[in-house]
């Protein structure tokens, strides 16, 4: 069983393929040449996060940060800006009271009584009734919700005189 290998049949024609390429010399700009061919035929491709440059990232970037904000700001609440807490300033048959003290001690006050009293005009100037040197001396009407001690709670205004 006397098998021949197939790679020595080979042998002496690859020999003579040797020889003979060795005698063929190719110009030294063709491997360059080729390799600058090959490199633009099969580019490496770009990412496409290489798509944009750095400064056009920076500039997407803050569009985008611009717009959360715009749209969390256009979302947003607005009954959260309001003040919490109960008017001072109460209507009752078109007149209005200007709370003095808290409105929690006004409603805790069990025995408070509507007085009318003439207020000189000087005295309501701290609640912003307007007051010059001609009409200092005068009076206003007004309606007081006074607490069972005499500690004026509410003031509304029903005329100045």
């Amino acid at each position: 069983m006397n098998n021949p290998d197939p790679h020595d049949a080979l042998t002496p024609c690859f020999a003579a393929l040797r020889s003979e390429l060795a005698g063929i010399d190719t110009p030294r700009c063709v491997e360059k040449e080729l390799m600058q061919a090959f490199t633009r035929q099969f580019a490496p491709k770009r990412r496409w996060y290489q798509a944009l440059s750095l400064p056009q990232w920076g500039t997407a970037g803050a569009l985008c940060s611009l717009t959360v904000v715009v749209l969390l700001l256009a979302r947003s609440p607005h009954d959260a800006v309001s003040v919490g807490g109960q008017p001072l300033v109460g209507f009752d048959n078109g007149g209005a009271f200007v709370a003095l003290d808290s409105l929690e001690r006004i409603e805790a006050e069990p025995d408070a009584q509507l007085l009318e009293a003439d207020v000189p005009r000087t005295a309501l100037a701290s609640l912003g009734m307007p007051v010059s040197p001609g009409n200092a001396g005068d009076t206003v009407r007004a309606e007081m919700l006074v607490a069972a001690d005499g500690h004026p709670l509410a003031v509304r205004l029903s005329s100045a005189n």
